[in-house]
């Protein structure tokens, strides 16, 4: 009668049993890891630990909408140099043909066959402008500063400036080399290049700055994302060490429950 009494708990549980139980809850739990490849499935599995997981998906979703930002502002940075790389080199043709024009061997058939060159070139450099667009907004004939969000916290933000070059560079679309004297179009052309020489400055740097957010965001991204996994993700190795360790358990707890059923049962007999 002792070792029948020893065997159960006191709530008349068989401790085997109990034992048995709180292994296959264990394994269970262990499952459950391996299966989602999360050490935290929820606050119940460690509440500071689920917070703080909490604060890292709500940093790395934050820097990964920065970059899709910043590279949102890159594209755009390079769509509105490509247009006043066209500019440029079109106001660059225009000088050209003006320097040509004071050529005192040309008559004025001559120049009219440059002005021809000059005014399609002209129309060419308003046609360039009005069309070098980014998701439908103007960039080279409205000035305006984009603001772009670079960081997954406030403040952290980069402004990209758009300028009306069509208005800045009007004196080249007026050249007229069949009636302008050959120095005011080329004072002309001279403050269009450095206009435009300016602006494309000031992208090349917004550009640039852009690109390093976007390096130092992409580094964020990858250390706050190993910062979390460390915490939330199983460590397979190990989960399957643990699990191997609950099957034997398992294994001795039913082999003993087992012997314990045997030994009550020969008590019962011997008493019948």
């Amino acid at each position: 009668m002792t070792g029948i009494a020893d065997s159960t708990s006191g709530l008349g549980v068989p401790k085997q049993v109990q034992d048995n139980s709180q292994v296959q809850e264990k394994k269970t739990d262990l499952m459950e890891k391996l299966a989602s490849g999360k050490q935290i499935n929820s606050a119940s599995d460690g509440g500071a630990a689920q917070q703080i997981i909490d604060r890292f998906t709500s940093q790395i979703e934050g820097n990964r909408q920065a970059l899709s930002n910043v590279y949102d502002g890159i594209s755009l940075t390079q769509v509105a140099e490509g247009g006043l790389e066209g500019i440029n080199n079109d106001v660059s043709r225009i000088r050209e043909l003006t320097l040509q024009s004071g050529n005192g061997m040309l008559n004025d058939a001559d120049k009219r066959a440059l002005q021809s060159e000059i005014s399609a070139l002209q129309e060419n450099i308003s046609r360039s402008a009005e069309q070098t667009t980014f998701a439908g907004k103007p960039l080279l004939t409205e000035q305006s500063a984009l603001r772009f969000q670079a960081g997954a916290d406030a403040g952290g933000n980069i402004d990209v400036q758009t300028n009306d070059v069509v208005k800045e560079i009007a004196s080249v679309l007026n050249i007229d080399v069949t009636t302008n004297s050959v120095n005011d179009a080329l004072a002309a052309t001279d403050a269009a290049l450095e206009t435009v020489g300016a602006y494309r400055a000031e992208l090349g740097a917004a550009q640039n700055q852009l690109a390093s957010s976007a390096r130092s965001l992409t580094q964020a991204d990858v250390n706050t994302s190993a910062a979390q996994s460390r915490i939330a993700d199983t460590d397979y190795a190990q989960a399957s060490s643990q699990q191997a360790a609950l099957d034997v358990q398992r294994q001795a707890v039913m082999s003993v429950q087992s012997m314990a059923t045997q030994q009550e049962g020969q008590v019962l007999a011997l008493l019948s």
